[in-house]
């Protein structure tokens, strides 16, 4: 039997349906769900999966100790014929995500205790408390407006301003979880001190309806109060002797020594608008929460809001930006030094004739490119949210009329599009909304392919080219959500081992996945290297592109894998990373673009090998299906 499922096209720019195995959502969902790594996480308390637990509870011998319901726990009945005969009088749970509430915990913590359990039970874990912290960082802040964009001319510098819509807007709803243990000190202000907002106990009647929490605090310093960052910990037994916490590093107990874990990390809020804040005035913060959602408020008067509607709404995007850009495409379109690239770039290929045509989704191209000299700009957005948006955007800085946008996909463009003009430059960054991997990007070739009948005989394309790169890493700690467990606490759990091994083997084994390393420390064991090229001046060949070689291990360590990116050749001088950007020491530390996520290829243990000299080679054979758009790949190690 064959089901669809959908997956992004390179080719086509777009989510299309395909027909694969009936076992294929069910094999990815194992080889990409970490429970491996939540087994490693030795604070947690851990359900295993239920197709699994089975065997498992048979293989360590209590199968007639313990009986596996495989239902969701409001679907379980209770009596005589029931599920369960009696009702509970412990409550063993792990219902957490990073924001605690957001997998539905109190909605079944609520049920649960009307249907399942005794009054006055014991709860595994017991309690959880929210923390959180205000704090000014331009950094994160960056993730969720668009900041004024300078840009500087020949007579003067202009700059580039969002919609006062934009400013105003509350932002995307959900919260933005991110490693923050990764994150400078240098790169946030603390302006408050840590503040406990809520707790909840597990061991009484939890409750679903919505609720807020405010606490009153003077700032640390003066600032500007732009993000909330939270966190949480459990204590896993009533007096808290037993604790498991989620702190970053600033706070934390013992902070050479904390848990590491990508099932749970750290909250980050955006405030509605950006505030000043002056030290040891008196603030309130409020978490609202709903029975999924958190989100904050900042006031100065307890009472700014009547009771009635002082839960607020959940914070929805009114603008559209967040719609159609996530936040580190925010981070990458306010990082003036990449802007600052563009613009030397076009200021080298453009005239004041220039015919251009820019073609990626929500781009601001089209205005460095009018900006710097091109008097009619044509910019192809190929969704309505797109559209719109960029449209706003024009028209706040005064250039409707400057830039016309073609709401179109590049195989549809007419002449009559663009004026019965042929193209003389053809713009890109390359960026697509549906791009997983680094190299769905490539959709710019295709669309460059697609509008070959419309560009001028001295066609000028920038990016004039795209090269894929690689280097063999060592993982602080990523390589935990690949690694087999074995045994977790004296339990045997090398079935689900299996499982999760036999998921990979499926079609997983032979995929990079997205990552954003700059969360995860990591050391280049190898030299990068350039394996693919791909001219952009010449349209995709019918025939594919591969690449065989090897390449040496520098460092010793533990090779966990293989890191591709791209890099995006704007001009013979000028080129752009989304990956590796600088080997930081001799060791091979290494930084990231903290804008993109980075593809990883996970080799099996077997590839594992611990280097103590240069003797070791990764062999690689990719290739490039100019009908799919799409990178196969096979590493071997070999000494």
């Amino acid at each position: 039997m064959k089901v669809f499922c959908g997956r992004a096209n390179p080719t086509t720019g777009s989510v299309e349906w395909l027909e694969e195995d009936e076992h294929y959502d069910y094999h990815q969902e194992i080889a990409r769900s970490s429970y491996a790594d939540m087994l490693h996480d030795k604070d947690r308390v851990f359900k295993p999966m239920a197709d699994a637990a089975v065997k498992i509870v048979e293989k360590n011998g209590f199968s007639d100790k313990i009986k596996i319901i495989n239902k969701h726990s409001t679907e379980v009945s209770v009596g005589p014929d029931g599920d369960m005969q009696c009702y509970a009088n412990i409550l063993v749970t792990e219902l957490f995500d990073t924001e605690l509430i957001g997998e539905g915990a109190l909605p079944s913590y609520e049920h649960a205790h009307k249907n399942l359990v005794e009054e006055n039970c014991e709860a595994v874990p017991h309690r959880a408390t929210v923390y959180a912290q205000l704090v000014e960082s331009k950094r994160m802040w960056s993730w969720n407006k668009l900041f004024p964009i300078h840009i500087q001319t020949d007579s003067v510098e202009k700059i580039i301003v969002a919609p006062s819509e934009m400013e105003n807007c509350p932002g995307a709803p959900s919260v933005y979880d991110i490693q923050l243990n990764q994150m400078p000190s240098g790169d946030f202000t603390v302006l408050s001190n840590v503040l406990t907002m809520f707790s909840v106990d597990f061991s009484k009647q939890v409750y679903s309806s919505p609720a807020y929490h405010t606490m009153q605090f003077e700032p640390l310093v003066s600032g500007r109060a732009q993000v909330v960052l939270s966190w949480w910990d459990i204590d896993m037994d009533p007096d808290g002797k037993i604790k498991c916490s989620m702190a970053p590093y600033w706070v934390h107990s013992d902070p050479k020594n904390i848990q590491w874990r990508d099932h749970w990390m750290q909250c980050v809020y955006f405030l509605p608008n950006e505030e000043p804040v002056v030290q040891g005035e008196s603030l309130y913060l409020t978490a609202h929460r709903d029975d999924y959602c958190v989100w904050y408020h900042l006031h100065k008067t307890r009472n700014e809001k009547s009771k009635s509607n002082f839960y607020g709404e959940r914070p929805i995007c009114e603008c559209q930006a967040h719609l159609l850009w996530n936040r580190p495409r925010f981070g990458e379109l306010n990082d003036q030094t990449r802007t600052e690239q563009y613009i030397q770039a076009l200021k080298k290929v453009l005239k004041a004739d220039s015919v251009c045509l820019c073609i990626s989704d929500g781009s601001l191209l089209p205005i460095l490119a009018h900006c710097v000299g091109v008097e009619q700009v044509f910019t192809m957005e190929n969704s309505a949210v797109s559209h719109r948006l960029m449209k706003k955007i024009f028209k706040v800085n005064h250039l409707e009329d400057k830039i016309n946008i073609i709401e179109k996909r590049p195989e549809l463009l007419t002449s009559a599009d663009l004026g019965d003009r042929k193209i003389s430059v053809l713009l890109g960054e390359p960026f697509f909304t549906t791009s997983l991997l680094p190299w769905h990007n490539l959709y710019f070739w295709y669309a460059r392919t697609a509008v070959t009948e419309h560009l001028a005989d001295n066609i000028t394309i920038l990016p004039q080219a795209a090269s894929l790169h690689m280097v063999v890493v060592e993982f602080k700690d990523l390589w935990r959500i690949r690694s087999p467990c074995g045994n977790c606490e004296g339990f045997d759990v090398h079935i689900m081992d299996d499982m999760i091994k036999h998921s990979l083997d499926f079609r997983e084994s032979q995929e990079a996945e997205p990552h954003p390393l700059w969360e995860y420390s990591s050391r280049c064991l190898s030299e990068p290297q350039r394996v693919l090229t791909f001219d952009f001046c010449r349209p995709v060949p019918q025939q594919p592109l591969s690449a065989k070689g090897s390449i040496s291990l520098q460092r010793p360590g533990r090779s966990h894998g293989v890191v591709l990116w791209m890099e995006y050749h704007l001009t013979a001088e000028s080129s752009i990373s989304t990956g590796l950007i600088q080997m930081l020491n001799a060791q091979g530390e290494c930084s990231w673009n903290p804008h993109c996520k980075q593809a990883v290829y996970f080799f099996n243990s077997t590839l594992e090998a611990k280097t103590q000299d240069s003797s070791q080679n990764v062999m690689y054979a990719l290739e490039f299906n100019p009908k799919v758009g799409d990178i196969s790949m096979d590493f071997r190690l070999v000494c």
